[in-house]
């Protein structure tokens, strides 16, 4: 019998991958290529949507030769994307319209602030689960409708369409299928996040034409069959790449939760059918929805800046020439000299959501070396997960007695062991390092059949790395005062126009 294959497009904010994985889990073959990054303006950040495009269709044949497979071969294929991106395209070109605006990008700061004062806005934010804030799609999406002349009225015919990027490539990979799923419509802040349809409220109160929304679709079952890139390939699942690392960590069960530290970090606690809502500054999200039954949610730590910290690290400031080579560095100090950098270089996400802070460094003195700020940069990310720790312990009720890591940060053994100390709970890999990809594999892959279940997927789930806490409490109590101080800092550093 011919081995078949289960491919993962993962459309990340500084890159696609193709992804080819076996009935274990076990990856098979990788192509990867970045994109460019646009920064036209401060606080501006895009993307080229049809270069992304080009890009899958690089990448596709790439990852099947390197297999050593034809597409006959494949039983499916999943998509896990950056989420919150925002394009827009001609329905009958398929050409985008303008660049895609980034799920990073604060262009809306102003009209977010404007908006909160809007009748209806406490009923949006409600309705979606989601707090108002530049992180989302609708008030982005609003954004671009009245900064293009005419294109609203386009929108209004059906002329453009709207899509996150698993949108615009189905959309691509199918010849012309208009649909999203749950996990990415619900961080759009259109979507009611109990009915999970497209909210008329939250469109009128965005100024969103409906015609321009695709139809919304459960995670998991077949969208269509590509005709590009993958030809005659079932397209099987689509999810938020947050939401496919928590199905790729197994975290089928409530109170289970995975951090995947990335561009940016963002760790999520399933809280299955219940729709718990906030108190505490995180997002109730869809966690994945498989055809025919109950949405699962998840509650949600969103943190906009950690391996960019790395990169701004490296790319900026040119201290070290290499990602890796900052974990080398810190190591040669053995704390942070008193030094404290507070990364709101996009505002600050959960659990704080102040669009108008911006980052600092603190406690500098002439003592202070480029190890010190390396070690930093590092517990940053640490103390930042804490912050969401401690409200996703507040919210859900329970305390959290193991977090689930993956994602390239993952590599760096002090920052790992420093997650550890200031969590107090054990810290675990698993031995597949690739998780956004893999839950984007195995859900496509259960929707044609390739895995029976949810529990045959949990037995593929191993233990590569674990790091235990060994830090002295009165030590963690006072290093996170300061680093609570120094946050404070941050605030209030934009004002308003």
């Amino acid at each position: 019998m011919t081995e078949r294959y289960v491919i993962a497009i993962d459309q990340g904010t500084t890159s696609t991958r193709c992804i080819v994985f076996d009935r274990r889990g076990q990856l098979v073959s990788l192509a990867q290529q970045e994109h460019k990054q646009y920064f036209p303006r401060p606080g501006w950040v895009e993307h080229d949507a049809a270069e992304i495009w080009r890009n899958v269709e690089r990448l596709a044949p790439l990852a099947l030769s390197r297999a050593g497979i034809t597409t006959d071969q494949v039983a499916a294929v999943g998509i896990a994307n950056q989420r919150e991106t925002t394009v827009l395209w001609d329905r009958r070109t398929g050409v985008p319209i303008g660049r895609a605006v980034v799920w990073q990008d604060t262009r809306t700061d102003a009209l977010v602030n404007t908006l909160l004062g809007e009748p209806g806005a406490e009923e949006v934010q409600h309705r979606s689960g989601l707090p108002l804030a530049t992180y989302f799609s609708g008030p982005r999406l609003h954004w671009i409708l009245e900064h293009t002349p005419g294109l609203r009225e386009r929108a209004e015919r059906g002329e453009v369409l709207f899509g996150t990027m698993e949108t615009w490539l189905i959309w691509n990979l199918t010849g012309g299928l208009h649909v999203t799923d749950v996990t990415n419509a619900s961080r759009t802040m259109l979507l009611d996040v109990r009915t999970l349809q497209w909210s008329e409220q939250a469109c009128e109160f965005f100024g969103v034409p409906r015609a321009m929304l695709p139809e919304v679709r459960p995670s998991v079952g077949v969208f269509g069959t590509a005709t590009a890139a993958f030809p005659g390939v079932r397209i099987g699942a689509a999810l938020g790449d947050q939401q496919a690392a928590l199905f790729g960590q197994t975290c089928f069960t409530p109170g289970e939760a995975k951090c995947t530290y990335g561009t940016g970090s963002f760790l999520l606690l399933n809280t299955g059918t219940e729709l718990v809502r906030s108190t505490h500054g995180l997002l109730t999200t869809v966690a994945y929805q498989l055809a025919g039954e109950p949405a699962q949610y998840a509650l949600e730590g969103s943190i906009a800046i950690t391996g960019s910290l790395v990169q701004w690290f490296r790319d900026q400031l040119e201290l070290i020439a290499t990602a890796p080579e900052i974990e080398t560095l810190a190591r040669t100090v053995s704390d942070n000299g008193g030094c404290y950098i507070v990364p709101a270089f996009s505002g600050l996400y959960a659990p704080h959501w102040r669009s108008e802070a911006r980052g600092v460094i603190v406690g500098l003195t002439s003592y202070i070396t480029k190890g010190h700020l390396a070690r930093a940069v590092l517990e940053a990310t640490a103390w930042q997960t804490r912050e969401v720790v401690d409200a996703m312990n507040a919210d859900s009720g329970l305390a959290m007695t193991t977090l689930k890591v993956d994602g390239g940060m993952t590599a760096d053994n002090l920052l790992m062991q420093f997650i550890a100390d200031v969590l107090d709970v054990p810290v675990v890999r698993p031995l597949a390092s690739e998780t956004v990809s893999l839950g984007a594999a195995y859900a496509a892959g259960l929707a044609v059949g390739h895995w029976p279940d949810l529990a045959d997927l949990r037995h593929n789930w191993h233990r590569a790395a674990q790091w235990m806490p060994a830090m002295d409490p009165a030590v963690r109590d006072r290093e996170y005062e300061n680093w609570r101080r120094a946050v404070e800092r941050t605030f209030d550093w934009i004002k308003p126009a």
